[in-house]
């Protein structure tokens, strides 16, 4: 997280504010004091000092009866407390790359990232189904900050990874290739065939990995 702005927040009770917030599409002061244990008021007046300090600002959800509820979410601002791998040098040195020597050479420098994070997973990974690999791989990224979480399937939908933060967020968003690569490193180290999808919410934007297990 980016030290400068963690110093301004002061109190681990925001951090685990923000940090939930960031796992969500927003939350009620009500849902963040049943999930942190902390009363009403105690997170009220964190959320507040937070809106004011520019971290972060509220919508409303309709409700079947009764009038919508306001939920807190993360500002743009917000996001520069979370991991980041990359930096505008990194935007630069690609599209350097692709000046020099061509608009492949971008792709080609993406494709050697993502094979040696792919080998780097498979040594981690233990064999088993997909949908296992699939759990374990979800709790190594998390631990790099991607904020993963595994999600079985259900009545609804199928197994899927959710990952609510990327360190790699603005190569991602600047080169279509280094998405298409993420996606395949992805299903080789699950095995099966992945559908990406991504959501945004304000400033926040998560990605769902489908996993297609009849595959």
């Amino acid at each position: 997280m980016n030290q400068r702005l963690l110093a301004q927040i002061g109190r681990s009770s925001r951090l685990s504010i923000l940090n939930r917030l960031k796992r969500s599409e927003g939350l009620s002061v009500g849902e963040l004091g049943e999930q942190l244990e902390m009363s009403y008021m105690g997170v009220k007046q964190h959320c507040i000092e937070l809106k004011d300090d520019g971290y972060l600002d509220t919508w409303r959800r309709p409700k079947a009866v009764g009038r919508p509820e306001m939920l807190y979410r993360l500002t743009r601002r917000a996001q520069e407390l979370f991991p980041t791998a990359t930096n505008a040098v990194t935007l630069e040195l690609l599209e350097s790359a692709k000046a020099l020597f061509g608009p492949a050479a971008p792709e080609k420098l993406l494709l050697q990232v993502f094979e040696r994070r792919t080998a780097f997973y498979e040594k981690k990974l233990r064999q088993g189904s997909p949908v296992q690999r699939a759990q374990w791989l979800a709790r190594l990224r998390d631990a790099e900050g991607y904020m993963s979480d595994f999600v079985p399937s259900d009545e609804s939908a199928g197994p899927r990874m959710v990952e609510y933060h990327s360190p790699l967020g603005d190569i991602l968003a600047a080169w279509p290739a280094a998405v298409r690569l993420e996606t395949a490193m992805l299903e080789r180290l699950i095995g099966a065939t992945i559908r990406r999808e991504e959501i945004t919410s304000g400033a926040q934007i998560r990605c769902v990995f489908w996993i297609d297990v009849k595959k």
